[in-house]
């Protein structure tokens, strides 16, 4: 059997193609791992969430320092040039790391890297540098670029992506920001912290669209009393248009029109499969919705799995690993003869929002979600500032919500957004996995911790069982 790994350097293809390197000389006879990325590394690394953190910690640090009444003095000023550096600095070593790890792959007999393009010919044959090559099994793992809306006037202006962001070491006095979502939520904080004045268009009456409306309503009014961000809700973009000083976007309002003036167009406005240039018109894949099931597969050729950021399922790196050890399993039962199994998973998101100092987390369940899905539930909100801890941390902003399964007992969910949520995301996770009692769960944080939190919403939703 032969394995051929399309974007063998991203965090899916990566991930595949390890799962699959111990199988050669046995279920294997060859695997063949292609990527033209320069330097290489995977978008998590290069331009996505590890050089997005270490720019945020900048931005964090300044926060903070400015927001402490106990400071006196004038707020520091972030030096562009260095947050660059050292940010480069750290994402050539994560790239080189993985890189090294792809090409140790190689050291075993029948594992081949290719540093090249590859491009589909026919069903399952694949052209690179003029050889033609015709495995039993492809791994589809290019991963995904920038969308940007085809709004009237774009082609007319030249948008800063979060790419172009994380290599500014230059940015203009204003910006309209269109996009407010995870790298809306993300880069918004630092921009601000950068000394960039900022516009958001806010399609819905608040952001973070998978939590409950209250965690929205209180990254609005961080974002609005902190960070010095005006933010537009319910608003559409409607055209764009260059000006002599910038850009002038039309948006529509309440039913109103109205012109924003910036100097620039911040574009986060998500992401899209990398799909063009692999010549999928010659096979009888269709990508769409739909077109990869949940085994990884594609339905229109079951020997085709289609894996992280490219399958546009849940464009989340753990998510993108875990699809890809789904995979590489899914092609060797499948090569035995035996069912494939669907990767499934439990929601667990993290946004690095309000500067990383303020961060959401769900693992999860909402109580909604919940109930959709057959449950009676009890719940626990606690905000921040219920727990003292918080206060004198000086991170008061935040709340948190539990979900539990009101006949069993069972923690189902978990919402957070406040100081360290992300930290106690894996936390949250053990429990949910594990059907965790919430009566059960040791009551034992040592103070002054903010896990606390966490003992108080368990408390509360354990009384309301008993």
């Amino acid at each position: 059997m032969h394995v051929l790994v399309i974007g063998a350097y991203g965090s899916a293809g990566s991930a595949a193609a390890a799962d699959l390197a111990p199988h050669v000389g046995r279920e294997i006879d060859r695997l063949t791992l292609v990527d033209d990325g320069d330097p290489g590394g995977g978008l998590c690394i290069l331009n996505g969430c590890m050089p997005s953190k270490a720019v945020l910690s900048a931005a964090a640090h300044r926060f903070q320092a400015r927001a402490d009444d106990r400071l006196v003095g004038d707020p520091p000023t972030i030096d562009l040039d260095r947050v660059v550096a050292r940010k480069d600095d750290h994402v050539e070593s994560f790239a080189a790391h993985r890189r090294e790890s792809v090409h140790e792959l190689t050291n075993t007999d029948g594992v081949a890297f290719i540093d090249d393009t590859a491009r589909f010919v026919d069903d399952r044959v694949v052209a690179i540098d003029g050889d033609r090559y015709e495995p039993d099994y492809v791994v589809i793992a290019t991963g995904s670029s920038a969308s940007i809306p085809d709004l009237p006037g774009m082609d007319a202006v030249d948008p800063l992506t979060s790419k172009a962001v994380l290599a500014a070491t230059d940015l203009p006095d204003s910006g309209v920001v269109m996009g407010f979502g995870y790298i809306g939520l993300e880069l918004v904080p630092y921009l601000a912290e950068a000394g960039v004045d900022l516009t958001v268009i806010e399609h819905d009456d608040r952001p973070l669209d998978e939590a409950d409306p209250e965690f929205g309503d209180e990254l609005i009014g961080l974002y609005r009393e902190e960070f010095g961000v005006d933010i537009l809700p319910n608003a559409t973009e409607q055209r764009i248009e260059p000006t002599a000083d910038g850009v002038r976007l039309h948006v529509e309002q309440a039913g109103t029109e109205h012109a924003v003036d910036a100097d620039a167009l911040f574009a986060f406005t998500g992401r899209q499969p990398t799909l063009d240039g692999l010549g999928l018109g010659a096979t009888a894949l269709d990508p769409g919705e739909g077109w990869v099931d949940d085994t990884m597969a594609a339905v229109d050729d079951e020997q085709v799995f289609v894996v992280g950021d490219a399958n546009g399922k849940e464009p989340i790196l753990h998510v993108a690993k875990e699809q890809g050890f789904a995979a590489a399993d899914n092609i060797l039962a499948h090569h035995a003869g035996a069912s494939m199994t669907p990767y499934e998973n439990v929601h667990h998101h993290v946004v690095f929002s309000g500067a990383s100092v303020y961060p959401f987390a769900r693992v999860g369940h909402t109580p909604e979600s919940a109930e959709d899905a057959g449950h009676t539930v009890v719940t626990a909100t606690r905000r921040a500032d219920d727990d003292g801890v918080f206060t004198v941390k000086d991170v008061p902003y935040g709340l948190a919500r539990l979900t539990v399964d009101a006949d069993a007992g069972t923690v189902l969910g978990y919402q957070g957004l406040h100081a360290h949520a992300d930290t106690m995301a894996k936390t949250l996770q053990v429990i949910v996995e594990n059907d965790l009692d919430a009566r059960e769960v040791p009551d034992r944080s040592f103070h002054p911790t903010l896990p606390e939190l966490l003992d108080g919403l368990l408390r509360e939703t354990a009384s309301q069982l008993d």
